[in-house]
């Protein structure tokens, strides 16, 4: 869940690096570092800090590093506290190798014994000193087997030994003293892509960091080690030799990841989504057939057709939109549908028959949980797509096929954007998988009609920002909230009490509406808020009697309703009026008013909106 990035070629790598970590510290803010090296000498100057990449670069600024090549480091910790010591780079040995690393080594304990019984002193707490100190013995063995210690050979051989004696996850960026001129990349569960330049080369977690700097990258895969000079890029799988670099198009473009006139990167990507939600169907409608159209299933229809099951598995937010999606699946393709934590999926052993069909919903394309997930079904023989936003990443790659949000980068921790994506990408595949069944023509037709109203609902929708800044007035001073919705809106209530949790750090909690009275009403009093989801649809009548209930017992009572309902003003104390839309596609418009309310309750309690504490965007560690 830390952030990488490094560079080598002819620029001063220092500002190139704290940049990158600017890009990198949604994965990782609890800590940050840089080690810079000067072609012409084999000296390493490592600069770290506790806390945000501002820190860093204050602390590079009074005392400068100067170099051409460098490795860099945004922190989320996992072993050892938040403190400069424990802060990324860390030096092997006497200094002869220095790394970053994102992952967790599970072995690290018996490794650390080992390497203190061998007489290697330990200066940290982190699993990621193991291995710096793991790759400077074996460097020593090579050494005395006769390598030269300026030899590339004898330090990927280093490597290369030590990285067979891990246990877990890694992501590996390595400089070596007596190597000015390299850098060394490996990855196993945790991602990195290679930066292709002129006459220089990066390497990130991410692609982020490498937009406006190159036009063409290569994503490692599992078991890959890259080799990186200022012009040459080697690639080596680590079981089967030597490979040849699959490069390809950035498509990234760097406004993506600028903040622009916005004050947070959430509330730029609340507002961008009558844009994202847009993309999510550009050239996906078919009016003429009355369907949608996917070029990346990578499965005919005699496949599809033989489908009995649907597995949507997936965490957080996108586990949200599975909700969702499995409404829709059921409703309109008729498809018995599940929906799986990741986490959970992963160490379970469920029957599934080769008639059911795996999709993985993910943003970033590497929650560990969820790839873990989708390559134990790949492993049982099923049919596994994804539901992804982020090209080229592990899940996209390892996926049969699947399809892109197209939603851009989206850089706050809180998932704003991609959760409608997600919602209008599954009403549209649950059209497709309907259309192929018993859906009819004119429903079919029906559905691409209120599916390309959408991005016009979306920002009608947004005009209610003002009246949820000043609802976030009268509530950010409470401490328990609870949501409420039914059918569709259920997913919503976990969603919004998800959001409010994730960024403000209040405790919040989603139920369906009708279970209130099997234990949850005993929390109602005044000083806690319900957060009612109560559109008009098919069961409005239930959900404002359970609303009532609240009502009677003195709780105050934030409605989401449909415009022009005036019935529930009487009842609620705050009503936030959303645009009348059919049920299935209720949750983009009453989705946005509770990241609305989430984010201004955050920014009037003090928090860091985008960074909340102790969260990161890309969850790549179990």
């Amino acid at each position: 869940m830390c952030g990488i990035v490094g560079y080598v070629g002819f620029r001063k790598s220092p500002e190139l690096l704290i940049e990158g970590l600017r890009r990198l510290e949604y994965r990782g803010y609890d800590s940050a570092g840089i080690a810079v090296q000067n072609g012409n000498g084999g000296e390493i100057n490592i600069r770290k800090k506790a806390g945000r990449v501002d820190e860093l670069a204050n602390l590079v600024q009074n005392d400068p590093v100067d170099g051409t090549i460098g490795i860099g480091h945004t922190r989320w910790a996992t072993h050892g506290e938040t403190t400069d010591v424990n802060s990324h780079p860390h030096i092997g040995g006497n200094g002869e190798v220095v790394i970053v690393h994102n992952g967790v080594i599970e072995n690290y304990a018996s490794l650390r014994t080992k390497l203190q019984e061998q007489g290697f002193v330990f200066h940290t707490t982190t699993d990621t000193e193991v291995v710096a100190h793991l790759i400077a013995h074996h460097l020593a063995e090579q050494i005395k087997l006769g390598g030269d210690p300026a030899s590339v050979d004898t330090c990927i051989a280093a490597i290369e030994i030590s990285l067979k004696r891990l246990k877990g996850t890694y992501g590996i960026v390595a400089l070596f003293r007596d190597v000015p001129d390299l850098v060394v990349a490996a990855r196993l569960g945790s991602p990195l892509v290679i930066g292709v330049g002129d006459r220089e080369h990066y390497v990130a977690s991410d692609a982020s960091p490498l937009v406006g700097y190159v036009d063409e990258v290569v994503y490692l895969s599992d078991h890959e080690l890259a080799t990186l000079t200022a012009d040459e890029i080697h690639l080596k799988h680590l079981e089967t030799g030597q490979l040849s670099p699959s490069i390809q198009t950035l498509d990234q473009v760097s406004n993506d990841v600028e903040l622009g006139d916005y004050e947070h990167y959430m509330l730029k990507e609340i507002y961008e989504q009558p844009q994202t939600i847009e993309n999510a169907m550009r050239g996906r409608l078919n009016a003429d057939e009355a369907t949608a159209v996917f070029g990346g299933l990578n499965l005919d229809a005699p496949q599809l057709r033989r489908i009995d099951r649907v597995v949507l598995t997936a965490c957080g937010t996108s586990w949200h939109a599975g909700l969702v999606g499995e409404y829709m699946l059921e409703e309109f393709a008729r498809l018995p549908t599940e929906v799986e934590y990741a986490s959970e999926l992963r160490y379970r052993n469920p029957p599934l028959s080769d008639r059911t069909m795996i999709f993985a919903i993910t943003q970033s394309g590497e929650t560990a949980d969820t790839l873990a997930a989708m390559r134990e079904c790949k492993r049982k023989g099923l049919p596994t797509l994804a539901i992804c936003n982020v090209v080229g990443s592990t899940i996209a790659r390892e996926a049969d096929g699947g399809i892109y949000l197209h939603a851009g980068s989206e850089i706050g921790v809180a998932s704003t954007k991609a959760f409608t994506s997600q919602v209008t990408v599954l009403a549209q595949l649950a059209l497709f998988m309907g259309r192929m069944r018993h859906l009819s023509y004119p429903a079919g037709s029906r559905i691409i009609e209120h599916l390309k109203a959408m991005p016009e609902k979306a920002e009608q929708t947004l005009k209610c920002d003002e009246l949820v800044h000043d609802i976030a007035k009268k509530y950010h001073g409470f401490d328990n909230f609870l949501y409420m919705g039914r059918l569709y809106n259920f997913p919503v209530a976990l969603e919004g009490a998800l959001k409010l949790k994730e960024i403000s750090y209040i405790h919040a909690e989603g139920y369906p509406a009708a279970e209130m009275k099997h234990g949850p009403i005993a929390l109602v009093d005044e000083q806690t808020p319900s957060v009612f989801i109560v559109p008009r649809g098919s069961i409005y009548p239930k959900v404002m009697s359970n609303l009532e209930e609240v009502k009677a017992r003195k709780g105050p009572i934030i409605a989401i309703a449909c415009e022009g309902d005036e019935k529930i003003a009487d009842i609620a104390d705050d009503v936030i009026y959303v645009p009348d839309v059919e049920e299935y596609l209720q949750p983009i418009v009453t989705s946005i008013p509770l990241q609305l309310l989430s984010y201004h309750i955050a920014c009037m309690r003090g928090c860091n909106v985008d960074r909340p504490r102790n969260l990161a965007k890309s969850v790549t560690v179990e």
